[in-house]
């Protein structure tokens, strides 16, 4: 066989600099691009990269207070540290390799360590820009997708030490982006939470706390659903706070060196794997580990030095030790344990006495499902559920990495995607239009059951939230989940509206952790159809439909689609593709969870039919402007 030396020569090698590597291989950087919708999207890693440089200046000791500003596109990050060196301003911006990380005395058990997370924002960002202040001085330099465009002049200044970052994320690489604000604010309480006493101000609104992981406990819990008071327990290097309350799941928040590790890593299993040994050696009885475990909240911090993440993006913890030459990650957290949480349960039998009342009660749960679950399992296997009921994606997240090429593995996680839609033409129409390879589609027969107030039980006797759990593959906590992003796509009515609460109420009774976790959404599908014989334009709102009318001018042709079935596979395909949109069902931190669902779900409020009825009106005349 003849070979074409010609297409691989010296010409085919090629040498990226840093901002063109970064700018054309992103992911490797700040993981997915995405829109905003999702709470580890890109936009907030750039910010979070800016922010944990002033954490790490906090944690050395230097400057209290930190600034964050958010508008629709400009973001701005001041802190009262030291101040970046003046002579190397630049350097530390745009260089990669340079930083102050690499010397282990002057950042111990800091947040960022390779000295690439400024670097990456300023690549792609299109417009960044840093100022150091220090010992009266100050410096300014500006970028445009990482090339300077402007370095300024040494100059004198009354303001305090510190640096001032602004950015605007480049929209050629974050199409369409958006910030959500809650998400801001959840990352901005876990840095106050792992930091008492820093003070935060964001968009004019102050965030502290006083009491580190004690008062991230007590936001997300609702104090009438603890078994027990939290528990709170400090040591050199880690932060422990738990208690078991009445809900379904396991929710373990786990940090190191004030990085979120939302993936958990060798910290979390070490946790939860102490915390089993523990109480079974309290009590000298061999619990079944998912009795003790069940119902927990907890959260647990540590630091670490020189901690291995397993990305950039820093949401997995791979350390096996809390230091070189240290004591291994499961011996320090299991002796801390072993130690403080027993001594804390001999001092305080009540609370040891509920915390066993507890575990014994989801011990009897669990042998009452075990029959339950052995039926449900073989039903799922009878429906044929990967045929009828799921039209799978051909990779999905229970698949083994594939050890050449991690990133893009990662990657994939990342945007599996599975869709839970009702009826067959909506089905249809998402089947043939989607990403076979990333996007899979579940179909409800008919409104699911309103699960709100029952128990457990329910889930494998009901078909399909058995078979919706089975897809899933949550029957056995979220360490199975298959799909990073759980799309609800119901049509936009007051029966879709219907569907989605039902939907909702399921996961937040049975499995809060999908929507706690940030993967459940709504898909935002287009209202009308506005078009001439030039120009065709989709509205998610009667806003974007005047607007539209404006822009074409006189009678285009208005289409309202009463339904997802109305819409063809080929228009489809163009709303859940890049350009999709997805709203995320999002939790407020103090929100709980029992009373949102006896809100909406239970018996009828006088608040609640105010809310359907406003909402009828709001559809009723939108339908009659364009009937």
């Amino acid at each position: 066989m003849a070979i074409n030396n010609n297409t691989y020569n010296e010409d085919s090698i090629k040498s990226l600099d840093w901002k063109e590597h970064i700018r054309l291989r992103p992911g490797m950087y700040i993981g997915k691009l995405g829109d905003g919708s999702s709470m580890d999207d890109g936009i907030y890693i750039l910010l979070k990269e800016v922010a944990d440089n002033c954490i790490d200046e906090y944690m050395q000791g230097f400057g209290k207070r930190i600034e964050i500003k958010v508008t629709d596109q400009l973001v701005s990050v001041r802190d009262y540290g030291r101040g970046i060196p003046l002579g190397k301003l630049v350097d530390v911006v745009s260089k990669i390799n340079t930083g102050a990380k690499y010397d282990s005395k002057a950042f111990q058990k800091s947040v960022g360590l390779n000295g690439v997370g400024t670097k990456a924002v300023n690549a792609l960002s299109s417009f960044f820009s840093v100022t150091a202040y220090r010992d009266g001085k100050m410096k300014t330099a500006s970028f445009e997708k990482g090339n300077l465009l402007k370095e300024e002049k040494e100059s004198s200044t009354t303001e305090d030490n510190g640096t001032y970052v602004e950015f605007t994320p480049d929209n050629t690489i974050f199409r369409n982006y958006h910030f959500v604000h809650e998400y801001i604010e959840n990352q901005i309480w876990n840095y106050c939470f792992l930091n008492a006493g820093l003070q935060i101000n964001f968009n004019g609104r102050n965030f502290v706390s006083k009491n580190g992981l004690l008062d991230l406990l007590q936001r997300k819990t609702n104090p009438d659903n603890l078994r027990y008071p939290i528990i709170h327990l400090k040591g050199e290097d880690i932060e422990l706070a738990l208690s078991h309350t009445g809900d379904y799941g396991e929710d373990v928040y786990s940090f190191v060196n004030g990085q979120h590790t939302t993936q958990g890593g060798t910290h979390q299993a070490a946790f939860r794997e102490g915390f089993v040994k523990t109480v079974r050696d309290f009590f000298k009885k061999d619990y079944d580990a998912a009795d003790i475990r069940q119902s927990i909240c907890a959260a647990i911090a540590v630091r670490v030095q020189e901690p291995v993440f397993e990305s950039q993006t820093k949401t997995k913890l791979g350390s096996q030790n809390v230091a070189e030459n240290g004591p291994s990650m499961k011996s320090f957290i299991g002796d801390f344990l072993g130690t403080e949480l027993n001594n804390f349960l001999h001092k305080n039998p009540s609370t040891a006495e509920a915390l066993k009342k507890r575990i014994e009660q989801s011990e009897r749960e669990r042998k009452e499902l075990t029959g339950i679950r052995k039926l449900a399992n073989e039903r799922a296997k009878k429906a044929n559920l990967h045929n009828k009921k799921l039209r799978d994606c051909r990779y999905h997240l229970n698949d083994e990495a594939p050890t050449k090429n991690k990133e893009e593995f990662q990657q994939k996680q990342l945007e599996s995607t599975i869709f839970i839609t009702e009826g067959d033409s909506a089905s249809g129409s998402i089947t043939k239009s989607r990403n076979v390879e990333s996007q899979a589609v579940f179909s409800l027969r008919g409104k699911p059951l309103n699960s709100y107030g029952l128990t457990k039980k329910i889930v494998y006797e009901n078909e399909e939230f058995n078979l919706l759990q089975h897809a899933l593959n949550i029957e056995e906590g979220m360490d199975g989940l298959r799909y990073n992003n759980i799309v609800i796509a119901t049509d936009a009515d007051v029966d879709g509206m219907h569907i989605r609460l039902l939907i909702m109420t399921f996961f937040l009774q049975f499995f809060p952790d999908l929507v706690k976790n940030g993967h459940v959404y709504i898909l935002q599908t287009p209202l009308f159809r506005v078009r001439n014989k030039q120009k065709t334009i989709y509205c998610y709102n009667d806003e974007e439909r005047q607007r539209a009318i404006m822009e074409l001018g006189t009678k285009p042709e208005i289409t309202r689609f009463k339904g997802l079935g109305e819409i063809s596979p080929e228009e489809f395909a163009q709303f859940i593709g890049d350009d999709i949109r997805k709203d995320p069902v999002l939790l407020s931190q103090d929100a709980q969870i029992q009373k949102l669902l006896e809100y909406y779900m239970g018996k009828n409020t006088p608040q609640r039919q105010g809310f359907i009825i406003d909402n009828l009106v709001i559809e009723k005349n939108i339908m009659e402007e364009t009937a």
